[in-house]
């Protein structure tokens, strides 16, 4: 059964279309945007779409150890896992976005064309925005006349272990 603190993770990233994907390699770690092509509430999986010949298939191929970023203005969370690279075509077909040839210019059919999936493990977020953004407002307000420090619930800031490692 899904905690509420998955849920909440889920429902946070499932707003953005692009993450800061961080890579290892030998000199360090390497972040760069990823539109993301797909979300997988039930297996805990991320879809990200990447050109065979990027630097990025060889540091995943070296570490598969990675983490996804997301922020907005109020909205903000971060999931480590591991990336797989998958050359599935018809996983390529199934998610195709026309917005994809400004970097396949050949389209869906471009031979170059690579999936990474990226399965979760553990994320955590911190949700400021909508109602949880008054609920904190509201609490740090009274924290504020009482002289004490701001709280945050599970609600709006969170760590869910999403997969054993």
């Amino acid at each position: 059964m899904e905690n509420s603190g998955t849920k909440n993770l889920f429902d946070l990233v499932s707003d953005f279309d692009v993450a800061m994907l961080v890579t290892y390699s030998r000199t360090g770690m390497h972040a760069r945007p990823m539109t993301v092509a797909r979300l997988d509430k039930e297996m805990h999986t991320a879809f990200l779409v990447t050109d065979i010949n990027s630097v990025k298939v060889d540091e995943i191929s070296a570490d598969p150890h990675a983490l996804l970023t997301f922020q907005g203005t109020r909205k903000f969370a971060t999931v480590s896992g591991d990336l797989v690279v998958l050359q599935d075509r018809e996983l390529i077909e199934q998610m195709w976005k026309e917005a994809w040839t400004l970097w396949f210019p050949k389209g869906k059919s471009d031979p170059s064309i690579t999936l990474l999936r990226f399965t979760s493990k553990e994320g955590e977020f911190w949700d400021g925005a909508g109602i949880q953004g008054l609920k904190f407002a509201y609490s740090a307000f009274k924290a504020l006349i009482a002289g004490e420090s701001a709280k945050t619930d599970s609600d709006q800031h969170d760590k869910v272990i999403l997969k054993k490692k």
